[in-house]
Protein backbone atom coordinates (compact mmCIF):
# COMPACT_ATOMS: atom_id res chain seq x y z
CA UNK A 1 0.00 0.00 0.00
CA UNK A 2 2.22 2.70 -1.30
CA UNK A 3 -0.40 5.12 0.21
CA UNK A 4 -0.60 3.90 3.64
CA UNK A 5 -1.63 6.69 6.24
CA UNK A 6 -1.34 9.65 3.50
CA UNK A 7 -3.58 12.59 4.23
CA UNK A 8 -4.49 13.30 0.35
CA UNK A 9 -6.72 16.11 0.02
CA UNK A 10 -8.64 15.86 -3.77
CA UNK A 11 -10.53 18.11 -5.41
CA UNK A 12 -12.81 17.71 -8.37
CA UNK A 13 -13.50 14.37 -6.65
CA UNK A 14 -17.35 13.73 -7.77
CA UNK A 15 -16.19 14.39 -11.38
CA UNK A 16 -15.18 11.23 -13.91
CA UNK A 17 -11.32 11.49 -13.13
CA UNK A 18 -11.75 12.55 -9.89
CA UNK A 19 -13.33 9.63 -8.42
CA UNK A 20 -10.94 7.33 -10.36
CA UNK A 21 -8.65 9.10 -8.76
CA UNK A 22 -10.08 8.59 -5.34
CA UNK A 23 -10.71 4.83 -5.67
CA UNK A 24 -6.91 4.31 -6.75
CA UNK A 25 -5.49 6.50 -3.63
CA UNK A 26 -8.20 4.52 -1.44
CA UNK A 27 -7.13 0.99 -2.50
CA UNK A 28 -3.30 2.24 -1.51
CA UNK A 29 -4.67 3.14 2.11
CA UNK A 30 -4.63 6.78 1.58
CA UNK A 31 -7.33 9.18 3.99
CA UNK A 32 -8.78 10.82 1.19
CA UNK A 33 -10.32 14.74 2.12
CA UNK A 34 -12.78 14.96 -1.10
CA UNK A 35 -13.84 18.42 -2.02
CA UNK A 36 -16.27 18.94 -4.68
CA UNK A 37 -19.94 21.02 -4.94
CA UNK A 38 -22.03 17.72 -5.52
CA UNK A 39 -22.87 17.20 -1.60
CA UNK A 40 -24.49 13.55 -3.40
CA UNK A 41 -22.27 12.69 -5.79
CA UNK A 42 -19.62 13.26 -2.53
CA UNK A 43 -21.39 11.23 -0.18
CA UNK A 44 -22.01 8.30 -2.59
CA UNK A 45 -18.43 8.15 -2.95
CA UNK A 46 -17.47 8.48 0.31
CA UNK A 47 -19.63 5.08 0.86
CA UNK A 48 -17.94 3.38 -1.95
CA UNK A 49 -14.53 3.83 -0.51
CA UNK A 50 -12.85 1.39 1.66
CA UNK A 51 -11.83 3.91 4.11
CA UNK A 52 -9.50 1.59 6.27
CA UNK A 53 -8.66 3.77 8.67
CA UNK A 54 -12.49 5.08 8.92
CA UNK A 55 -10.88 9.04 8.75
CA UNK A 56 -12.16 10.31 5.12
CA UNK A 57 -14.38 13.02 4.79
CA UNK A 58 -15.95 15.05 2.21
CA UNK A 59 -16.52 18.99 1.95
CA UNK A 60 -18.95 20.86 0.00
CA UNK A 61 -17.51 24.23 -1.68
CA UNK A 62 -16.78 26.46 -4.27
CA UNK A 63 -12.42 26.39 -4.90
CA UNK A 64 -12.86 29.66 -6.21
CA UNK A 65 -13.87 31.48 -3.25
CA UNK A 66 -10.61 31.49 -1.51
CA UNK A 67 -12.11 32.02 1.94
CA UNK A 68 -14.16 28.60 1.84
CA UNK A 69 -11.35 27.14 1.09
CA UNK A 70 -9.13 28.42 3.70
CA UNK A 71 -12.08 27.57 6.41
CA UNK A 72 -12.33 23.98 4.73
CA UNK A 73 -8.40 23.58 4.89
CA UNK A 74 -8.18 24.42 8.24
CA UNK A 75 -10.97 21.68 9.54
CA UNK A 76 -8.62 19.32 6.88
CA UNK A 77 -5.94 20.36 9.38
CA UNK A 78 -7.58 19.69 12.56
CA UNK A 79 -8.75 16.18 11.21
CA UNK A 80 -5.21 14.82 10.13
CA UNK A 81 -3.21 17.03 12.89
CA UNK A 82 -1.75 19.35 10.62
CA UNK A 83 -0.31 16.10 8.28
CA UNK A 84 -1.37 17.38 4.75
CA UNK A 85 0.42 14.90 2.86
CA UNK A 86 -0.67 15.57 -0.89
CA UNK A 87 -2.97 17.77 -2.51
CA UNK A 88 -4.37 17.00 -5.97
CA UNK A 89 -6.24 19.61 -8.30
CA UNK A 90 -8.59 17.82 -10.19
CA UNK A 91 -11.12 20.58 -9.69
CA UNK A 92 -11.90 22.34 -13.27
CA UNK A 93 -14.74 23.42 -15.83
CA UNK A 94 -14.43 23.50 -19.93
CA UNK A 95 -16.88 26.53 -21.43
CA UNK A 96 -16.86 28.62 -22.58
CA UNK A 97 -16.70 26.91 -26.01
CA UNK A 98 -16.92 29.16 -29.43
CA UNK A 99 -14.36 31.83 -31.29
CA UNK A 100 -13.12 34.14 -28.22
CA UNK A 101 -15.16 37.20 -30.39
CA UNK A 102 -18.48 35.62 -29.32
CA UNK A 103 -17.68 34.08 -25.74
CA UNK A 104 -19.37 36.02 -22.53
CA UNK A 105 -16.12 37.78 -21.00
CA UNK A 106 -18.02 36.58 -17.68
CA UNK A 107 -17.89 33.05 -18.53
CA UNK A 108 -14.56 33.46 -19.44
CA UNK A 109 -13.41 35.21 -16.48
CA UNK A 110 -15.04 32.37 -14.69
CA UNK A 111 -13.34 29.77 -16.23
CA UNK A 112 -10.37 31.02 -14.76
CA UNK A 113 -11.56 31.79 -11.77
CA UNK A 114 -11.78 28.08 -11.18
CA UNK A 115 -9.24 26.34 -12.99
CA UNK A 116 -6.50 28.65 -12.18
CA UNK A 117 -7.41 30.54 -9.49
CA UNK A 118 -9.17 27.58 -7.44
CA UNK A 119 -5.88 25.59 -7.83
CA UNK A 120 -3.72 28.55 -6.63
CA UNK A 121 -6.40 28.91 -3.68
CA UNK A 122 -5.77 25.30 -2.59
CA UNK A 123 -2.42 25.61 -3.01
CA UNK A 124 -2.09 28.66 -1.10
CA UNK A 125 -3.69 27.23 1.88
CA UNK A 126 -2.35 24.08 2.34
CA UNK A 127 1.41 25.34 1.60
CA UNK A 128 2.26 26.49 5.35
CA UNK A 129 1.70 23.24 6.96
CA UNK A 130 3.84 21.70 4.59
CA UNK A 131 6.69 24.00 4.32
CA UNK A 132 6.57 23.67 8.72
CA UNK A 133 6.81 19.74 8.26
CA UNK A 134 9.39 20.43 5.36
CA UNK A 135 7.33 17.61 3.42
CA UNK A 136 4.53 17.50 0.61
CA UNK A 137 3.71 16.85 -2.70
CA UNK A 138 1.53 18.68 -4.83
CA UNK A 139 0.05 17.82 -8.38
CA UNK A 140 -2.04 19.69 -10.67
CA UNK A 141 -4.14 18.35 -13.35
CA UNK A 142 -3.45 20.02 -16.73
CA UNK A 143 -5.20 19.63 -19.98
CA UNK A 144 -5.85 20.17 -23.67
CA UNK A 145 -4.71 23.65 -25.07
CA UNK A 146 -1.80 23.41 -22.57
CA UNK A 147 0.93 22.60 -25.04
CA UNK A 148 -0.26 23.43 -27.72
CA UNK A 149 -3.49 25.79 -29.08
CA UNK A 150 -6.31 24.79 -28.64
CA UNK A 151 -9.22 26.49 -30.71
CA UNK A 152 -12.68 27.63 -29.50
CA UNK A 153 -11.27 26.88 -26.12
CA UNK A 154 -9.19 29.66 -25.18
CA UNK A 155 -10.13 30.48 -21.86
CA UNK A 156 -9.44 26.58 -20.76
CA UNK A 157 -6.28 26.78 -23.02
CA UNK A 158 -5.38 29.93 -21.08
CA UNK A 159 -5.99 28.79 -17.37
CA UNK A 160 -4.37 25.05 -17.61
CA UNK A 161 -1.21 26.69 -19.57
CA UNK A 162 -0.78 28.89 -16.44
CA UNK A 163 -1.10 26.00 -14.37
CA UNK A 164 1.69 24.20 -16.45
CA UNK A 165 3.79 27.29 -16.00
CA UNK A 166 3.00 27.97 -12.40
CA UNK A 167 3.67 24.20 -11.40
CA UNK A 168 7.13 25.30 -12.91
CA UNK A 169 8.32 28.29 -10.69
CA UNK A 170 6.47 26.50 -7.76
CA UNK A 171 8.62 23.51 -8.46
CA UNK A 172 12.11 25.76 -7.91
CA UNK A 173 10.98 27.72 -4.70
CA UNK A 174 9.49 24.73 -2.79
CA UNK A 175 12.36 22.07 -3.58
CA UNK A 176 14.54 23.35 -0.75
CA UNK A 177 11.48 22.59 1.23
CA UNK A 178 11.05 18.62 0.46
CA UNK A 179 7.91 20.29 -1.69
CA UNK A 180 7.09 18.41 -5.10
CA UNK A 181 5.11 20.22 -7.53
CA UNK A 182 3.75 18.17 -10.57
CA UNK A 183 1.74 18.58 -13.61
CA UNK A 184 -0.19 15.89 -15.29
CA UNK A 185 -1.86 15.73 -18.47
CA UNK A 186 -4.80 12.92 -18.20
CA UNK A 187 -5.18 12.16 -21.83
CA UNK A 188 -8.68 12.47 -23.88
CA UNK A 189 -11.03 10.70 -21.46
CA UNK A 190 -14.79 10.63 -21.88
CA UNK A 191 -16.14 13.03 -19.31
CA UNK A 192 -18.70 15.52 -18.97
CA UNK A 193 -16.96 17.09 -21.05
CA UNK A 194 -16.98 15.38 -23.67
CA UNK A 195 -20.84 15.83 -23.44
CA UNK A 196 -20.25 19.54 -23.54
CA UNK A 197 -18.54 19.78 -26.64
CA UNK A 198 -21.07 17.67 -28.75
CA UNK A 199 -24.00 20.04 -27.15
CA UNK A 200 -21.87 22.95 -27.91
CA UNK A 201 -22.08 21.89 -31.78
CA UNK A 202 -20.42 23.74 -34.45
CA UNK A 203 -19.12 26.09 -31.63
CA UNK A 204 -16.88 23.34 -30.66
CA UNK A 205 -15.27 23.80 -34.51
CA UNK A 206 -13.11 20.40 -35.79
CA UNK A 207 -13.61 19.32 -32.35
CA UNK A 208 -17.10 18.34 -32.44
CA UNK A 209 -16.43 15.27 -34.89
CA UNK A 210 -13.69 14.05 -32.91
CA UNK A 211 -15.96 13.57 -30.13
CA UNK A 212 -18.58 11.93 -31.77
CA UNK A 213 -16.23 9.53 -32.58
CA UNK A 214 -14.90 9.56 -29.06
CA UNK A 215 -18.05 9.32 -27.59
CA UNK A 216 -18.73 5.65 -29.71
CA UNK A 217 -15.58 4.34 -29.29
CA UNK A 218 -14.36 5.33 -26.18
CA UNK A 219 -11.68 7.43 -24.94
CA UNK A 220 -8.30 6.86 -23.03
CA UNK A 221 -8.96 4.59 -20.17
CA UNK A 222 -8.80 6.76 -16.53
CA UNK A 223 -6.54 3.79 -14.61
CA UNK A 224 -3.55 5.75 -16.60
CA UNK A 225 -3.80 9.24 -14.85
CA UNK A 226 -4.90 7.59 -11.80
CA UNK A 227 -2.15 5.42 -11.60
CA UNK A 228 0.54 7.88 -13.14
CA UNK A 229 -1.09 10.41 -9.73
CA UNK A 230 -0.72 7.54 -7.05
CA UNK A 231 2.96 7.41 -8.10
CA UNK A 232 3.27 10.83 -7.98
CA UNK A 233 1.85 10.50 -4.66
CA UNK A 234 4.21 7.97 -2.96
CA UNK A 235 7.71 8.26 -1.98
CA UNK A 236 8.43 6.31 -5.49
CA UNK A 237 8.36 9.60 -6.95
CA UNK A 238 10.95 11.25 -4.68
CA UNK A 239 12.90 13.79 -6.49
CA UNK A 240 10.67 15.01 -9.40
CA UNK A 241 9.31 18.31 -9.64
CA UNK A 242 8.28 20.68 -11.96
CA UNK A 243 7.53 18.21 -14.60
CA UNK A 244 4.27 18.20 -17.21
CA UNK A 245 3.85 14.47 -17.25
CA UNK A 246 1.37 12.69 -19.86
CA UNK A 247 -0.30 9.70 -18.43
CA UNK A 248 -0.86 8.34 -21.91
CA UNK A 249 2.14 8.93 -24.23
CA UNK A 250 5.39 9.58 -21.40
CA UNK A 251 6.81 5.86 -20.64
CA UNK A 252 6.39 7.00 -16.63
CA UNK A 253 6.62 3.92 -15.14
CA UNK A 254 10.21 3.37 -16.63
CA UNK A 255 13.17 3.81 -14.64
CA UNK A 256 14.84 5.36 -17.53
CA UNK A 257 12.32 7.99 -17.96
CA UNK A 258 12.07 8.76 -13.77
CA UNK A 259 15.63 9.18 -14.35
CA UNK A 260 15.91 11.11 -17.39
CA UNK A 261 12.77 13.42 -15.03
CA UNK A 262 15.04 13.59 -12.28
CA UNK A 263 18.28 14.41 -14.37
CA UNK A 264 16.88 16.66 -17.19
CA UNK A 265 16.11 20.17 -15.87
CA UNK A 266 14.25 20.89 -19.34
CA UNK A 267 12.44 17.75 -19.84
CA UNK A 268 8.68 17.91 -19.81
CA UNK A 269 8.61 21.44 -19.45
CA UNK A 270 7.37 24.42 -21.41
CA UNK A 271 10.00 25.68 -23.42
CA UNK A 272 10.39 27.72 -26.34
CA UNK A 273 12.39 26.62 -29.46
CA UNK A 274 14.34 29.38 -31.11
CA UNK A 275 17.66 28.08 -32.36
CA UNK A 276 19.23 30.47 -29.74
CA UNK A 277 18.38 28.69 -26.23
CA UNK A 278 16.57 25.83 -27.72
CA UNK A 279 17.71 23.60 -31.09
CA UNK A 280 14.78 23.04 -32.94
CA UNK A 281 17.12 19.29 -34.38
Amino acid sequence: MRLKNKNIVLTGASGGIGKHIAHYCDIEGANLFLISRSNDQLNDLLLSLNNINNKSAYFVIDISDEEAVIDTVKKIDILCEGQIHVLINNAGVQSPIGKFSTNSLNDWKENVNINLFGTINMIHAVLPSMIDRQDGRIINLSGGGSTGPRVNFTAYGVAKTAIVRFTETLALELISNNIYVNAVAPGAINTKMLDEIIASKEKAGKELLDAKVRKNNGGDDPKHVAELIVFLASEESSGISGKLISSIWDSWQEKKFQELLLNNKDLATLRRIDNKYFKNN
